[in-house]
């Protein structure tokens, strides 16, 4: 069994989408993030740096944060959705670490001056947007050279689809990528990315483009 505390946001997402792929056993618990509960000191022993996701492996002991980590384990230990050598092995690496190093905190940072700042900074907005368009550019350009980011349906994906996810956030038309729309839809449609994506708010659905 797996504890995993979460709340509704994209790295959230990842870690509740990969446990719905895998089918491993777990169990949720919601940090209310609007409410500081990742402040909490017993949250604050799981997560050093007062982030969601966290997992604790009731199995072994382990607990771990950072989402990508997160991903990375429950690779490991079910031996699924990660090659574990080769060029697939590498490639699969070199994608989850774009998307934690560029696609998730740059469009991190749009959502923070599209959405909930608009007006304010217009610089900001320019310069984010300008760079959400780019990284859905570097990500259209893979996909039109492979199915899925890494070849096979990967964490690589996981990891990024949920960002994909809050594309109007980021004033992103999805039909100006269409081999990210194509990417976009198929996972869309897989009942664990469906289950895994309401984790623990059902009220918010897959958005369609």
């Amino acid at each position: 069994m797996i504890e995993l505390h979460t709340w509704s946001t994209p790295n959230g997402r990842k870690a509740s989408i990969m446990l719905e792929e895998v089918g491993l056993p777990y169990e949720v618990f919601p940090i209310n993030i609007t409410k500081k509960e990742q402040f909490a000191p017993e949250f604050l022993k799981l997560s050093p740096n007062n982030r969601i996701p966290a997992i604790r492996d009731r199995e072994t002991g382990m607990t771990l944060f950072e989402s990508g980590a997160i991903l990375m384990y429950l690779a490991q230990k079910t031996g699924k959705l990660w090659p574990a050598q080769g060029e697939a092995h590498w490639r699969t690496i070199e994608w989850l670490m774009w998307q934690m190093g560029g696609f998730g905190p740059m469009l991190g940072q749009a959502h923070h001056f599209l959405k909930y700042n608009a007006g304010k900074a217009p610089y900001a907005e320019e310069r984010y947007h300008a760079e959400a368009k780019r990284l859905w550019g570097v990500l259209d350009r893979r996909l039109g050279e492979v199915e899925y980011l890494a070849g096979d349906y990967s964490i690589a994906d996981i990891a990024t689809f949920p960002w994909a996810c809050r594309f109007e956030w980021q004033q992103i038309d999805l039909n100006e990528f269409s081999n990210a729309k194509r990417w976009y839809l198929a996972i869309a449609n897989r009942p664990a990315a469906q289950r895994g994506y309401i984790v623990p708010d059902d009220k918010q659905p897959i958005p369609m483009p």
